[in-house]
């Protein structure tokens, strides 16, 4: 008997939903794609490794610290490394803190319902009464303004919750180049399997934040909490940075007035899939950090590749941002096909009309982004 399918009307982006129902990538398979994919993530695996270690030491060493004049400096600091500093040839820590805030002000996840608990509010009473017992002004005004320390450890843990999202993410993406270089990788499908694999191994690794005062140890997020890599960082991760982001100073208007900005957080179309490349090394605008970050650390392959366009390094991190959306298309492909309801080879009609369905919301929030663009 012919099995009658039923026809699925008015979808958005048709042709990448039967591509995710094939498991296939939203970014198209060419060598091309492959060799820029892969060495950006290159370069990408190496800033957030710097990215993870500094985030994950300001939670640890930084936390409750008013001015924290040398938190990028990871406890090593000298007079050579303050000039570097002010002459900025360094790592931009500034991008990593800006992907932490909008982290937590789009909130989401177990770590953001975790710390509206009583728990962790008691678990930070403890901190903080034991980082200032000797301190009567900063007990005083804790007392006056009981949430004012509280939410300085809320911002605490969002550090550490980014910084173990980031370490695992590094590894995955530093172990691919790897792959590459042995002559492993050599199509994009192989590049999003690469990275769900990665996900999927990772998925239930713990998310916990300990600090130690005066050589004791304070939990203030537990294991038993039962916060984990792919639900409680990584989904809101995607949400936040990949689709909703924030408005760029300088591209739109903050004035209430002027209605440039939705009031409704849901709507945000500023991510990393939305984003227009041109704008990059703008002032106000900071992804600009990240593409500065990524161009020190290219690999040879990938350059000359660069090097070769029509405008030469004249618009090196315009060229980098375009690959970097790329990469992220892929790593986005990676997240929609591990969370999918159902196998993608099932058999049953039922399963498959709820893949569809599923993939169809996705492709949906991807109508304005710039998936077109990077399939041209």
């Amino acid at each position: 008997m012919v099995t009658i399918r039923n026809k699925f009307t008015n979808e958005p982006l048709p042709e990448f939903i039967e591509r995710l129902q094939k498991g296939e990538a939203l970014l198209t398979d060419s060598p091309e794609n492959v060799v820029e994919v892969v060495g950006i993530l290159k370069s990408y695996g190496v800033v957030l490794d710097a990215y993870s270690i500094n985030l994950n030491y300001i939670a640890e060493h930084q936390f409750l610290v008013f001015f924290p004049f040398f938190k990028y400096f990871n406890g090593e600091i000298s007079f050579q490394k303050l000039l570097r500093h002010w002459w900025h040839d360094r790592i931009n820590f500034e991008y990593a803190e800006y992907c932490m805030k909008a982290m937590m002000w789009h909130g989401g996840g177990g770590l953001d319902e975790y710390l509206d608990t009583k728990e962790f509010q008691e678990r930070a009473q403890a901190v903080i009464t034991a980082k200032f017992k000797n301190n009567p002004l900063i007990l005083g005004i804790n007392q006056l303004f009981p949430d004012f320390l509280t939410e300085q450890l809320r911002v605490s843990a969002y550090y550490s919750g980014l910084g173990q999202f980031w370490r695992v993410m590094a590894d995955i993406f530093l172990s691919l180049s790897d792959l590459y270089d042995k002559g492993e990788i050599k199509s994009i499908p192989q590049v999003v399997d690469h990275i769900k694999a990665g996900l999927v191994e990772s998925a239930a690794k713990p998310i916990t934040y300990s600090v130690k005062i005066k050589g004791k140890l304070y939990d203030i997020i537990p294991k038993d909490v039962g916060l984990t890599f792919l639900a409680d960082t990584a989904i809101p991760y995607v949400e936040a940075v990949f689709f909703r982001g924030t408005p760029f100073h300088g591209t739109v208007s903050y004035n209430a007035q002027a209605y440039q900005i939705s009031p409704d957080q849901s709507r945000f179309q500023y991510g990393a899939l939305y984003a227009d490349p041109l704008p990059i090394g703008g002032a106000g605008i900071p992804p600009t950090l990240l593409m500065q970050d990524m161009r020190h650390y290219l690999p040879e392959y990938l350059h000359e590749i660069y090097r070769r366009s029509l405008r030469g390094e004249d618009d090196l991190r315009v060229q980098i941002c375009i690959t970097f959306q790329k990469s992220m298309f892929c790593v986005t492909t990676a997240a929609i096909l591990g969370l999918a309801p159902y196998p993608l080879d099932t058999k049953d009609p039922s399963e498959e009309k709820a893949n569809r369905v599923y993939f169809a919301k996705w492709m949906s929030r991807l109508e304005t982004s710039q998936l077109l663009e990077v399939n041209k």
